[in-house]
């Protein structure tokens, strides 16, 4: 299996990049990861919310194949129960086949309606909201956690 997560706009914040590389490295020991960044939009202080997201949806959907599996972190996602339940609809897709599972982060607004189309899931982190760049780091810290936990390794403390 290939994992992607698909952002949009570069992370910024030393720290943030920093954090993000660790539990990158730590990944691959798991699993093929990839993070692929949709550039910013340019002037898009000219711009409506909802072209923002049309725009924004259209780069998300070009970088996606017909057979992914896609799921989008979103705030209205169902919510895992715990980090566990996490691993076991990790090890659930795998077990069915999936051959390429592609996370989406969304830009400031969201996702257009074409991307909630195509979307086969959507998948909240919290019921608290976090920024998309705190997002990024939260999500691959608890993918690098699920693998451990399917591992049967002690980071996770039961």
């Amino acid at each position: 299996m290939t994992i992607d997560l698909i952002l949009v706009g570069k992370t910024t914040g030393q720290w943030l990049e920093n954090g993000i590389e660790e539990y990158v490295g730590r990944l691959k020991h798991y699993v093929r990861f990839g993070l692929v960044v949709i550039p910013e939009l340019k002037n898009s202080r000219h711009l409506r919310e909802e072209q923002i997201k049309t725009t924004e949806g259209e780069l998300i959907l070009a970088r996606i194949a017909a057979g992914d599996h896609v799921i989008l972190l979103d705030e209205r996602g169902t919510l895992p129960d715990g980090s566990v339940e996490f691993a076991d609809r990790l090890q659930g897709l795998m077990n069915r086949g999936v051959r390429r599972l592609v996370f989406v982060v969304g830009g400031a607004y969201g996702f257009s309606e074409a991307v909630y189309a195509r979307a086969d899931q959507r998948l909240s982190l919290s019921r608290l909201t976090f920024s998309h760049q705190m997002v990024r780091l939260i999500f691959i810290e608890q993918l690098y956690r699920a693998f451990t936990i399917l591992g049967g390794e002690p980071y996770h403390h039961r």
